[in-house]
C-alpha cells in the first residue's frame, strides 16, 4: 500500500503563489511516478501535472505558471504553482501508480485525500 498526504492548500489572490506538498509513504511509494489533477464542483477530475523518470507532463492550461519536482530523499512532491488565476480554484489531489500513462489517464491505483486550493479575483 501506499499512503499518499497534501498540504499547502489556502486561499490566495490572483497573481499569487502558492505551493503543494505531497508526502508519500509505503514500499514503494517513492518510487512511482505521481502528479497532480485537481476537482471542481460538477466537473470531472482533470489532470494538472506529474513527474516521472523520464521526466515531467503539464496540463496545456498550467504550463508555464506551474512546476511539479519531487524531493527524492523525503519521498515528497511538490506543486509549484505561479500566477495563479481564479479558474485554477479547485480540490488538487496527489495521486500516484506504477505507470506514467495510467497515472496521466487519471486511473492511479494511489489518492490523497485532496487540498483546497482558492484563488480571489
Amino acid at each position: 500500500q501506499v499512503q499518499l498526504v497534501e498540504s499547502g492548500g489556502g486561499l490566495v489572490q490572483a497573481g499569487g503563489s502558492l505551493t503543494l506538498s505531497c508526502a508519500a509513504s509505503g514500499r514503494t511509494g517513492s518510487m512511482f511516478p505521481m502528479g497532480w489533477f485537481r476537482q471542481t464542483p460538477g466537473k470531472e477530475r482533470e489532470f494538472v501535472a506529474a513527474v516521472s523518470y523520464s521526466g515531467t507532463n503539464y496540463a496545456d492550461s498550467v504550463q508555464g505558471r506551474f512546476r511539479v519536482s519531487r524531493e527524492k530523499t523525503q519521498n515528497t512532491v511538490y506543486l509549484q504553482m505561479n500566477n495563479l488565476k481564479p479558474e485554477d480554484t479547485a480540490v488538487y489531489y496527489c495521486a500516484a501508480d506504477p505507470s506514467r500513462n495510467t497515472l496521466v489517464a487519471g486511473r492511479g491505483a494511489y489518492w490523497g485525500q485532496g487540498t483546497q486550493v482558492t484563488v480571489s479575483s
